[in-house]
């Protein structure tokens, strides 16, 4: 039975978009400013799950203003933005346009906050590519649970059979398991979160080209060419 794929849904951060040195940056920043803490890249990894904001609440050291440390992050993640320091990949930009002229719908399922999100995808102009975002402000349990991913399917009237979910860590590849649509792990950008999996991914792309090959296969072989 040939597969067809109807909807794609993308993890962000290291996915979608090189956003991870940037994210990286910001809480190092806050944390040595709020605690005189000196993390490497590998340290906030293994915070992440929740959102900015509550990876902030729960690492910040006692005595000093959660609060003022998330404003801190948003104001040195949002800069980044503008100042140059993180910009778009024109092989992602031209993957959403083909997928979009292809009439195949997309959306995003990130552990990012809605505002973080929101600054990224406004600043690289592509809010307006997806059908739904799910972020981790919209969800009880972040990835790799698979609510996000079920939670798109429903809305959206999505078929697992037919989607495909696209991320460049393990919880990603965990989370599309769970949810029981085709999983692949990506390393398309500068910085990805996972070298390894603790579930196989049905695939793993380190191009934006290599997944166009398998859509473009997929579909032919749909069309019985």
């Amino acid at each position: 039975m040939t597969k067809t794929i109807k909807l794609v849904l993308f993890d962000f951060d290291g996915t979608l978009a090189d956003t991870l040195p940037l994210s990286f940056s910001a809480f190092k920043a806050v944390f040595k400013q709020f605690g005189d803490q000196d993390l490497t890249n590998e340290d906030i990894v293994a915070m992440f799950g929740p959102t900015e904001d509550d990876i902030i609440r729960r690492n910040i050291p006692a005595g000093h203003s959660a609060e003022e440390a998330i404003r801190r992050y948003y104001a040195v993640y949002e800069n980044g933005h503008r100042d140059g320091t993180m910009t778009g990949d024109s092989d992602v930009a031209a993957l959403l346009d083909i997928l979009r002229g292809k009439g195949i719908a997309m959306g995003v399922i990130t552990g990012k906050s809605r505002r973080a999100y929101d600054i990224s995808v406004e600043a690289l102009n592509i809010a307006d590519c997806f059908a739904i975002s799910v972020t981790g402000d919209d969800v009880d349990k972040p990835k790799p649970d698979p609510e996000g991913i079920l939670l798109a399917l429903g809305k959206l009237g999505a078929s697992p059979a037919e989607t495909v979910f696209i991320g460049d860590s393990n919880a990603d590849i965990l989370a599309g398991k769970a949810a029981g649509v085709r999983t692949f792990g990506v390393r398309w950008l500068s910085t990805f979160q996972s070298a390894q999996y603790d579930a196989e991914p049905d695939g793993l792309f380190s191009s934006t080209a290599e997944f166009l090959q398998l859509l473009n296969a997929e579909a032919a072989g749909g069309s019985g060419a």
